[in-house]
């Protein structure tokens, strides 16, 4: 089997744009007393209603553009929209809407031409991003087009961590992912489950996936599941219980069918994951 690492390739005739409309970005996020709401609207209008950008609180009073048009303009402002978060019972609102902002910048940058499928410029522009969204963001992080959270400062992401397209965290009841963990395509981590008798019984519960794990293609993580490190989810799967390490779990319900031929001895995972405990008290 051949060992296929990425290509590195050269820089753009945009590279220098980017570059310096996203440390204008970062300049104006990095001030803690900036209207995150403000930042938002008037980076989405620069995007998709440049000939708006100054002069959107005229335009979106104009009767005379569309109403279809000015609705779009005043949903370029996320105190204009709702959330689904928002309607959740135990949502902190103090903390959901320090964060919505950069919710709303993200989802919507991801449905620009500027976002989409520009994996160099969308990967640096949610790396800036996710620093000030997550309860705890390590450095490398790479995330491609069309993730999503819940409240997303619920989620702790380790050094190295790779999210690619078209994942849901429901960091609800919280999220922990470890070091160079790696999540696959139409992938779902959840972290809170509903009553089976009245689906308003909701409970939340920390879903852990620890260093080195991969979940793989279309496959779903259940809340309060504990993937352990070096595990993997194989595509498709659904894991309803805990992932021991370095064990390979496929199917519905996952179940270990393998353990990887890099794992140490029984007694090696023991001792590695007593000192992980130690480091974390």
């Amino acid at each position: 089997m051949a060992f296929l690492p990425l290509r590195s390739l050269n820089p753009s005739s945009a590279t220098s744009v980017l570059e310096a409309w996203l440390e204008r970005l970062g300049d104006s996020l990095a001030d803690s007393a900036v209207d995150r709401a403000l930042v938002c609207r008037k980076t989405l209008c620069e995007i998709v209603y440049p000939e708006y950008a100054s002069s959107w609180e005229t335009a979106t009073e104009d009767d005379k553009l569309p109403t279809a048009t000015r609705l779009a303009l005043l949903a370029l402002d996320p105190r204009n929209i709702t959330l689904e978060p928002e309607y959740y019972a135990e949502c902190d609102d103090a903390r959901f809407q320090r964060v919505k902002p950069l919710l709303w910048l993200w989802y919507s940058f991801d449905r620009t031409a500027l976002g989409g499928q520009n994996v160099d410029a969308g990967v640096r522009f949610r790396r800036l991003l996710a620093p000030l969204i997550f309860k705890r963001c390590g450095s490398n992080f790479k995330a491609f087009q069309h993730v999503e959270f819940s409240f997303g400062y619920n989620l702790e992401v380790g050094d190295d961590v790779v999210i690619h397209r078209h994942v849901l965290l429901d960091d609800r009841g919280g999220i922990l992912l470890g070091n160079k963990v790696s999540v696959s395509d139409y992938a779902n981590i959840y972290s809170h489950t509903h009553s089976i008798v009245d689906q308003r019984e909701v409970t939340n519960v920390q879903t852990v996936i620890e260093d080195g794990v991969r979940i793989t293609y279309h496959a779903t993580v259940l809340a309060g599941v504990h993937a352990g490190t070096q595990g993997m989810i194989g595509a498709m799967a659904v894991a309803t219980k805990n992932v021991r390490p370095y064990h390979v779990n496929v199917g519905i319900p996952a179940k270990s069918i393998t353990v990887k031929p890099n794992a140490p001895t029984p007694s090696d995972i023991l001792s590695t994951t007593s000192q992980k405990v130690r480091r974390e008290q």
